[in-house]
């Protein structure tokens, strides 16, 4: 079978793999259709993922952990509703079971967490052997659309973590796949969101979810223009979904008092925060990995009630042959392109 193949930082190529065998107790083998890429695909790619010293270790890896495929064949021990030809979304996310951030009931967050595409080999594949309890039954959305489950349930998980409520006023700094995600996030939960961003074309896509905008950039003042939008004493929450170190400062800077300030974008950059900040506001700043289970779950409902914004996300589709083009494209043109899905489905 054919899989694009990560060699090493910045190194893809399409190459024939080992099929995988049938599925033991507990496994689902799943015909991936369609992979989204996303900046911490970016990340991995280019070696840059801000956790290890050593990128060379990261490779040889099949990326794609937004995915959704078709069941092909279901091993024992698996839940009834797990059946051949029904479409899934894959939830990335295995965990030890047994580190502290396990045993609080926070294994997205685990010391030893094992991602799809990541840790162990991805979608970009024909076939693909998944743990049953990270196979989502999707219903009738389209693959392309199942594709978006998983950044949105990072969205979800933002949300979640960063207690948004009815009312709330919430500014998303980043308008990318992530920022468009976390607007429809917030929005579904009765929250007023101002998205920023420095590209136009980005925030003209936050019409259909409901959010305003703010083009970012030049001489303008940033946190003039958040604290004039939210009024009052600003916004109670902040979500940084771009990974530029200074937008975090920034974030601290504009949120309420005892507001709280989400950090979404990854980088491996250090950022200068004024250490008064965080005693005198009193404010939580918390960090978002994956999202937990129960999450996934509300992003599967998420996807379906929302899906002609979410669909509208996706920009560009490219066949598995294409898809070390894909992530040149996707990485090269961040103007033109806002979700690019791998049809590993397509010829």
């Amino acid at each position: 079978m054919r899989a694009a193949v990560t060699r090493g930082r910045g190194a893809m190529e399409v190459v024939g793999v080992p099929e995988p065998g049938a599925p033991g107790p507990g496994d689902v083998l799943v015909a991936p259709e369609a992979v989204g890429l996303c900046g911490s695909d970016f990340h991995y790619f280019t070696g840059d993922i801000g956790t290890i010293d050593d990128p060379s270790t990261l490779y040889p890896r099949i990326q794609g952990h937004e995915a959704a495929g078709t069941i092909l064949d279901v091993g024992p021990d698996c839940p009834a509703e797990l059946v051949t030809g029904t479409r899934v979304a894959l939830w990335p996310v295995g965990a030890c079971g047994t580190c502290y951030a396990c045993r609080i009931g926070r294994g997205n967050a685990c010391v030893r967490i094992s991602l799809i595409g990541v840790h162990r080999d991805g979608a970009l594949q024909e076939r693909l052997l998944v743990p049953a309890a990270q196979v989502f039954p999707v219903g009738d959305q389209d693959a392309a659309l199942a594709a978006l489950i998983e950044p949105v349930s990072i969205a979800v998980r933002a949300v979640v973590r960063g207690r948004v409520a009815a009312a709330e006023r919430v500014v998303v700094l980043g308008a990318g796949p992530i920022g468009q995600a976390l607007a429809l996030a917030a929005t579904d939960r009765g929250a007023s969101v101002l998205l920023v961003d420095t590209l136009a074309s980005r925030l003209a896509r936050a019409e259909g979810i409901g959010a305003d905008t703010l083009e970012a950039g030049g001489d303008g003042d940033l946190a003039a223009a958040v604290r004039e939008w939210a009024g009052g004493d600003g916004p109670e929450v902040v979500i940084e979904a771009t990974g530029v170190p200074g937008l975090v400062q920034q974030a601290v800077e504009v949120v309420a008092h005892a507001g709280r300030v989400v950090v979404v974008g990854l980088s491996a950059d250090h950022t200068p925060v004024r250490v008064g900040d965080l005693p005198l506001k009193e404010i939580d700043v918390l960090g978002v990995s994956c999202c937990g289970a129960e999450e996934f779950a509300a992003a599967v409902d998420l996807v379906g009630r929302r899906r002609n914004v979410a669909a509208s996300l996706v920009t560009h589709e490219f066949t598995l042959a294409r898809a070390p083009e894909a992530i040149a494209y996707a990485m090269a043109h961040p103007v033109e392109v806002m979700k690019a899905v791998v049809r590993v489905d397509a010829a």
